[in-house]
């Protein structure tokens, strides 16, 4: 899983075999956010999620948060890809 920095934002686009898997992933992602108390901006179109993780009250710059959970999902994604 590739993070870039693209317009103060951490971006990613990961791919499933199909949209069960997509959802899954999604749903460990949405899990972990909560419990951080920090959220992504993301969409899902069948097998593909795109995520991009910014931090809103520091003026939507990256920060600290945003690399944290950015390792959070990487290793959820590796847990769906092993």
């Amino acid at each position: 899983m590739d993070w870039i920095e693209k317009n103060n934002r951490l971006e990613t686009e990961v791919e499933f075999k199909d949209f069960k898997q997509a959802f899954a992933f999604m749903t460990a992602v949405a899990l972990k956010a909560e419990q951080m108390k920090h959220h992504p901006e993301w969409s899902n179109v069948y097998n593909k999620v795109k995520i991009a993780l910014t931090t809103h009250d520091d003026g939507n710059v990256i920060g600290p948060k945003d690399r944290k959970l950015a390792k959070c999902i990487s290793e959820i994604y590796l847990n769906f890809n092993t």
